[in-house]
């Protein structure tokens, strides 16, 4: 008897470390030295380099220190050019950024054992990784994060992506990287802006696991707004646990349409599309945070204290919690139809956390239309801003 079907299955595992320095490419910093004299190669493999241009501008020295710190490296092969692209979401929303990256992997002759290394912010890590997954169908990539927000969330995760047709990450892999090295020294050139950016991700996560956490950022708000290395560097890397320990859990892959992690960001995606990207991600989701806490608290899920504490926290922290690209009518809302194309990226079922307290989320299939336009209005008469 023939049958008419056969089931395949199997279990990839997949491990990979992230590690927190200071100098990395420093000649006495042997951490990246030591892991690649740790990976076992019958060949001696390829490297090559992918830096941020807004990076290499505030770092005038840093490809002359790679090659140095590559140089005397017998265990790997730094390739001749270290490819420049641009940096924040330009890097995303071109094509031609990814066909760079391809063409030198193909001119260089970089194979499935070789390394791509990207050096830079998130957009610039999400570009390449891309690139790095699709050639060859996926060379090791390592990332090493420059801002706040990479290094903490989005340069650890398993996430690869570029923007299409002004859609937020429309294109992309799920493919984790080899490797992630945060250099805290990395980030000492970065504009307040970029700073603060990065802390609204340790909120969101805070959140929604972990109620001590946030009490801790609320007890360090001024520090973490001044920038105090103790501080920073904890909430760093407490923000990257939390983050990292959701990613190994029951669904790293996003198959299901859950994704706490995006606490805060359905409307953070729109507001970067409508801004031109003018606003950066962390401010658009610390508004975005804001704007779930308000109508976690008219759904009757928050207390109105809480609510209010969250936006205190986030506004004492140095994040702005409303912009007045997101105000608007039922009718003519932007925000409203990014809730429609936030259902869609999800796959077809509207999945969005909210808050019932503190350091707990819960999830929802719906959102009233009405009370959205609410919490927008109460938070823009908090800010006192008119349209």
């Amino acid at each position: 008897m023939v049958r008419d079907s056969i089931i395949q299955e199997f279990t990839v595992s997949y491990r990979y470390p992230v590690h927190f320095t200071t100098g990395l490419f420093a000649e006495t910093n042997r951490l990246l030295a030591d892991f690649f004299a740790s990976q076992a190669a019958e060949a001696t493999p390829k490297v090559l380099v992918v830096i941020d241009e807004g990076v290499l501008a505030a770092h005038t020295q840093l490809k002359e220190n790679i090659q140095a710190y590559f140089s005397g490296m017998p265990t790997v092969s730094l390739v001749g050019e270290q490819v420049v692209v641009p940096g924040g979401e330009a890097c995303k929303n071109d094509y031609a950024v990814v066909d760079r990256i391809i063409e030198a992997v193909d001119r260089y002759g970089i194979d499935r054992h070789s390394y791509v290394i990207a050096v830079g912010g998130g957009a610039v890590l999400d570009a390449v990784g891309y690139a790095a997954t699709i050639s060859h169908r996926g060379i090791r990539h390592i990332r090493i994060p420059t801002t706040v927000l990479s290094q903490n969330d989005s340069g650890i995760g398993v996430k690869n992506s570029i923007n299409y047709q002004g859609k937020k990450n429309f294109i992309g892999t799920f493919s984790p990287p080899f490797a992630v090295f945060n250099d805290y020294g990395l980030l000492q050139t970065l504009t307040s802006r970029a700073w603060l950016s990065g802390i609204s991700e340790a909120v969101k996560v805070a959140l929604i696991k972990d109620r001590t956490f946030f009490e801790w950022i609320a007890e360090h708000a001024t520090a973490l707004h001044q920038r105090e290395p103790e501080a920073s560097k904890y909430m760093i890397f407490r923000c990257a646990e939390l983050h990292l320990q959701h990613i190994g859990g029951a669904d790293p892959f996003e198959t299901g349409s859950s994704r706490p992690l995006d606490f805060g960001h359905w409307s953070a995606h729109k507001l970067e599309q409508l801004s031109g990207f003018e606003v950066l991600h962390g401010e658009a989701v610390a508004i975005g945070i804001a704007l779930d806490s308000m109508y976690s608290y008219l759904t009757g899920l928050l207390s109105l204290d809480d609510a209010n504490r969250i936006v205190d926290v986030l506004q004492q922290v140095g994040l702005p919690v409303f912009h007045p690209l997101i105000d608007g009518e039922e009718g003519s809302s932007p925000l409203l139809v990014g809730l429609e194309e936030f259902r869609e990226h999800l796959g077809g079922r509207l999945t969005i956390m909210l808050l019932e307290e503190i350091g707990k989320g819960v999830e929802v299939h719906h959102m009233d239309h009405e009370l959205v336009l609410k919490a927008v209005a109460l938070l823009q008469e908090r800010v006192g801003v008119h349209s």
